[in-house]
């Protein structure tokens, strides 16, 4: 079906829709892993969003249900300059438009990518919308204005307790802002026995059960839209070992009294440098985020920085175990580098 993806700016773009055929309304961010698309499409810190991907060609390995990060997808829309309709990959399960179809995600092809990620960059992150037709301004103005993203942490997170690895060495108290499973996969496999909660958990339900440590993992949006979850870190610290990764780094920044802000394009995709302040290297990491931390207190220390633009990567406390960085050491879809990072949490509980 004919549609038109539409900018904020007034910016337009005509394209085919392919998967859900539907209008819908986001923001519009651009991610530039080259490889990756099913972990970007089942990344629940998606949700809210259309994602423009930088790379030309999506889809040309297919969809294998078992590299899912979600049990199902949480972006709006997705954003391609050519879908491929014939995968070739002997572990693929189906196309990328029968996908979309199944999780009733609309997505837009032959879009100028490049002009999109240009105006991003230019402008920053902003609401679009994806509608057939021809809709004048008022119209598109109207529909953008329905947009709120505020609620997204609460429409991904799990809606009950339960544990994984019941038997692991090792208690984690894991609280779910958007969890990708590649996170609880490496606590696992370091036998982990891993409890998860909701993000809305209050402290006292966790403290009764006393974890060996507790973890805030990745999720959608604003921190500040969880003051529930930093006040459950705030009053967890000190009693218990706290780590976290993503929006989990953000809570954990608002907990000990840092602020955090929005990015004008944020790090999306599997292919940013951040610098270990501790030894001097430099790794490549995965990332997914619009919001950083900034203004540390006195008790804050940055341990990681983004080589490209410098903003805050990691924080510890220089005297409680707590820790967190900002980009996916859990690499899925990778890369490598910072997989030790698990190693380095649960050194503070063993």
């Amino acid at each position: 079906m004919d549609a038109q993806l539409i900018l904020e700016n007034g910016a337009r773009f005509f394209g085919k829709t392919f998967g859900a055929e539907k209008d819908i309304v986001g923001e519009i961010v651009f991610t530039t892993g080259m490889t990756g698309y099913q972990e970007t499409l089942t990344d629940p810190s998606y949700a809210g969003q259309i994602v423009t991907m930088t790379f030309p060609l999506i889809g040309n390995y297919g969809i294998n249900l078992e590299d899912m990060e979600a049990k199902h997808t949480n972006l709006k829309a997705f954003v391609v300059r050519e879908k491929c309709d014939y995968p070739s990959n002997f572990r693929n399960e189906m196309n990328l438009d029968d996908f979309l179809k199944e999780q009733g995600v609309v997505g837009i092809e032959g879009i100028d990518t490049r002009a999109v990620t240009k105006i991003i960059r230019e402008y920053g992150t902003m609401r679009a919308c994806i509608v057939s037709g021809d809709p004048d301004e008022a119209e598109v103005k109207a529909l953008l204005s329905t947009l709120d993203n505020s609620h997204v942490i609460m429409d991904t997170t799990t809606d009950q307790v339960y544990t994984l690895n019941r038997d692991g060495k090792t208690k984690v108290a894991f609280i779910d802002m958007g969890a990708k499973d590649g996170i609880l996969r490496d606590l696992i496999k370091r036998d982990c026995a891993v409890t998860v909660y909701p993000a809305n958990i209050p402290a006292a339900i966790i403290e009764e059960t006393k974890p060996d440590l507790v973890f805030l993992s990745n999720g959608p949006g604003d921190p500040l839209d969880a003051p529930g979850t930093v006040n459950t870190a705030k009053a967890l610290i000190g009693k218990f070992p706290v780590c976290g990764i993503c929006m989990g780094h953000q809570i954990i920044g608002l907990a000990l009294g840092c602020k955090t802000k929005k990015l004008k394009f944020g790090h999306h995709g599997a292919n940013h440098p951040v610098k270990d302040l501790m030894t001097g290297n430099v790794y490549i990491t995965s990332q997914n985020h619009n919001y950083i931390v900034s203004d540390y207190t006195d008790d804050v220390e940055e341990t990681f920085i983004n080589v490209n633009d410098g903003t805050c990567e990691g924080i510890r406390h220089k005297t409680l175990p707590v820790q967190s960085v900002q980009f996916h050491p859990e690499a899925a879809p990778g890369p490598l580098d910072t997989g030790w990072l698990f190693d380095r949490f649960l050194k503070e509980v063993l």
